[in-house]
């Protein structure tokens, strides 16, 4: 009687589940803060993280590149969680998703033990006024340091009309932050 051998999934030569774990281990942190930058509130950060990792999980299989592509892989399937939610959250308010900024910014308020005119409060306050699509790309930039090629395969967008948003964010930031 001849055994079948089953070879367990791999990803780049390593088990999956293997490299799944070393990927949490690496990406928890920064994706954390890059949905809690889009979203505001810890414990909504925290859910749509989980989530983010259970969607990765379940469609590691559609992941191609290996870990060359990981990053903006796992970062384009946690900002469509974010705006996807951004969207649920304040459709039944009748907010439209440009104006979700100044809804966040009141959430950004009311949690928050800083004094409201520190620099960093303004400076949140400022970010949280930009359109939801330039604020993704200044934090993908400015906090993330991801290059414009890697944001460009997270949002779908040209490295062009990246370099556009950014420049128009920084401009925006400075304004209102001098106010």
């Amino acid at each position: 009687m001849e055994t079948r051998k089953t070879t367990e999934p791999t990803i780049d030569g390593t088990p999956r589940e293997e490299w799944f774990a070393a990927a949490v281990e690496t990406y928890a942190e920064p994706l954390y803060w890059h949905i809690r930058r889009m979203v505001v509130r810890h414990d909504e950060a925290q859910d749509l993280l989980q989530e983010m990792w259970l969607r990765a999980w379940r469609s590691i299989g559609s992941l191609r590149g290996g870990n060359g592509e990981l990053r903006p892989w796992l970062y384009a399937i946690a900002t469509n969680l974010c705006l996807s939610r951004l969207k649920r959250k304040y459709m039944w308010q009748l907010v439209p998703l440009e104006d979700v900024g100044r809804k966040l910014s009141e959430s950004l308020e009311a949690s928050t033990d800083l004094d409201p005119d520190s620099i960093e409060v303004r400076f949140q306050k400022a970010l949280l006024a930009l359109p939801t699509k330039q604020r993704l790309v200044f934090n993908l930039r400015y906090y993330d340091e991801l290059p414009y090629a890697e944001i460009s395969r997270i949002t779908g967008m040209s490295e062009n009309t990246l370099k556009t948003d950014y420049h128009y964010a920084q401009k925006r930031i400075r304004e209102l932050m001098t106010l």
